[in-house]
């Protein structure tokens, strides 16, 4: 991880923050517009040159997000409206299959994007964030690499994503970093 992933990931998690403190919920209608930034974010940082020097990219993602027919924002909100009652660890796995998942939500950094919104999710509820680590990364990445060659509304999402969904659920209670949560004062 370079030096340059690690700051935009660190400011991805900044936002993540901000949108607990503030009660921003980016699934309600007229949010989704948080979910492309926190993409950004991942990608280019808070760096304005760097945005406008990816500005072309920026444009392209929003429209790849937006224009997906039953793959895009419009699918994963209405993946998360036929989930509402399943547990959190269940949503945040399945929130992060439905971003992998072909064709991706984002056009790049589906894997650092989702993993940060299934911390958001998970620490909305009072849970600990997913964090990444040495000991988990194998545990994390296979399921990953499995699902982002799954395409979404095939017989392989019917038949083989959800036992990946439910590994990825226990990777997640298992392994939260009740570390990164502060307590209300």
């Amino acid at each position: 991880m370079t030096d340059m992933v690690r700051r935009n990931m660190m400011a991805g998690y900044r936002m993540v923050d901000e949108a607990l403190e503030s009660g921003l919920d980016p699934f309600d209608v007229g949010h989704s517009q948080w979910l492309l930034e926190l993409n950004t974010c991942v990608l280019c940082g808070q760096d304005a040159e760097r945005r406008k020097e990816y500005s072309i990219h920026i444009a392209l993602t929003q429209q790849h997000f937006y224009e997906q027919d039953g793959a895009g924002i419009g699918g994963l909100m209405e993946w998360l409206a036929h989930h509402r009652s399943d547990n959190v660890w269940f949503r945040a796995a399945g929130v992060y299959v439905y971003i992998l998942s072909r064709p991706q939500l984002y056009i790049e950094g589906n894997h650092r994007t989702g993993s940060l919104i299934m911390s958001y999710l998970l620490s909305r509820e009072g849970q600990p964030p997913f964090v990444l680590s040495v000991e988990n990364a194998k545990a994390y990445f296979d399921p990953s690499t499995l699902v982002k060659d799954s395409r979404k509304h095939s017989l392989d999402m019917l038949i083989t994503v959800p036992k990946l969904k439910k590994r990825l659920a226990r990777l997640l209670k298992g392994n939260g970093a009740p570390g990164y949560l502060v307590a209300d004062i």
